[in-house]
């Protein structure tokens, strides 16, 4: 750990004082030297009182996350006791979220496992600097077949850091087909979506499925098919699968095939779809969207997108028909996710019944001084 621990400015009030893990670099009397960006460093609050060690970089808006209360290192020692802590904690299922960043005090690592194969994706600059030790630890835990490294994702970029994407043993990892509940996807581990497939919304392909028999499904932003699959698979009259990506439409048609199931695709916009007149209305519409709140600042318009789509939903449903609906934008919270549903409803003019709320699994821990750490949230309504 560094010797020189960062300070509070005096009368503030940050919210590392109520038990979230960060700190910004305008809560700080003065920045460390850059020579201590990626080390464990201390932080005290403005009195001089010690709040914990964490991962310190002068590059980011976030200068200090915390990952512990006590003063440690970071070494291999440390982050095998995390890791470890966190595997322990996850139901031992086959595909799963192993470590989920801060939720699991690992600040930026998230791990995830299909099957025999890991996936890491590193955030920030220090887990980044310790892959070689994260490596060793989860390759001692779990013996994986393959560990892919997906340090690919833009937010590296505030940490200082440049996109790579590898493999552990420096051989390709080849797309291949994977049995998820039933049903088989072709994955791509080392170049498809997040870290190659939803493993969070795994619960709700079941749950919504269960509404689907003798009904007419609509599939929305439907990506690798996954809702569309099992509602079909579950004896539904009908199911359409739409996304605006056509590599996505030939990737989710390719999974129908394998799995010898009917599903109508079609490559549109969701929201010309659902404004259109000519399609008959539906008992069952699916929106899973992707985020579309990348940052606060983009979160009015994000609400506007998410009123407009669910109110589209809302007027394309037979009376008694079932919305299942999803956000996945870290910066809407479940109240305000609520309040836009509430509003979609009430422009309807339709009569809207909560069945059932819903978000993360348990393989994806919300921590609860850490709101960062609860990003999913939905609902699924009867509309009437």
């Amino acid at each position: 750990m560094s010797p020189t621990n960062l300070s509070l400015k005096a009368g503030s009030r940050p919210r590392v004082l109520r038990g979230h893990p960060w700190v910004f670099a305008n809560e700080v009397r003065r920045l460390l030297p850059s020579s201590c960006d990626g080390q464990a460093v201390g932080c005290n609050d403005a009195r001089g009182r010690f709040l914990g060690t964490g991962i310190y970089n002068s590059r980011s808006q976030i200068v200090w996350r915390r990952f512990s209360l006590d003063k440690v290192e970071l070494d291999r020692a440390q982050l095998s006791e995390l890791i470890s802590n966190a595997v322990s904690s996850r139901a031992a299922e086959p595909f799963r979220r192993l470590v989920w960043a801060e939720a699991d005090d690992l600040p930026g690592l998230i791990v995830d496992q299909y099957e025999s194969a890991l996936v890491i994706q590193a955030m920030t600059l220090a887990m980044d600097q310790r892959m070689g030790d994260i490596e060793a630890v989860l390759e001692e835990l779990l013996e994986p077949e393959e560990i892919v490294i997906r340090n690919d994702a833009p937010s590296r970029k505030h940490e200082g850091l440049e996109a790579e994407t590898r493999t552990q043993s420096g051989q390709p990892f080849q797309a291949r087909w994977f049995e998820i509940d039933g049903v088989r996807y072709y994955i791509d581990l080392l170049n498809g979506q997040k870290t190659g497939y939803y493993l969070d919304q795994r619960k709700e392909h079941l749950r919504v499925a269960a509404f689907a028999k003798e009904r007419r499904v609509l599939d929305g932003f439907c990506h690798h098919g996954a809702f569309a699959l099992h509602c079909a698979k579950a004896g539904a009259a009908s199911v359409t699968a739409i996304d605006s990506s056509e590599d996505c439409i030939q990737l989710a048609q390719k999974n129908a095939a394998e799995n010898k199931l009917e599903v109508q695709f079609r490559c549109e916009n969701m929201f010309d779809y659902l404004a259109g007149e000519e399609d008959a209305a539906m008992d069952l519409i699916i929106l899973d969207p992707p985020s579309f709140a990348r940052n606060r600042s983009a979160l009015d318009g994000a609400l506007r997108g998410y009123k407009e789509i669910n109110l589209r939903a809302m007027h394309k449903l037979n009376p008694g028909g079932i919305l299942a609906t999803y956000s996945c934008s870290q910066h809407v919270s479940r109240p305000i996710f609520m309040e836009m549903l509430s509003a979609a409803a009430a422009d309807a003019r339709r009569k809207v019944e909560v069945l059932t709320l819903t978000g993360q699994p348990g393989d994806h821990p919300v921590r609860l001084n850490l709101p960062e750490s609860e990003y999913l949230k939905g609902a699924i309504l009867r509309v009437t």
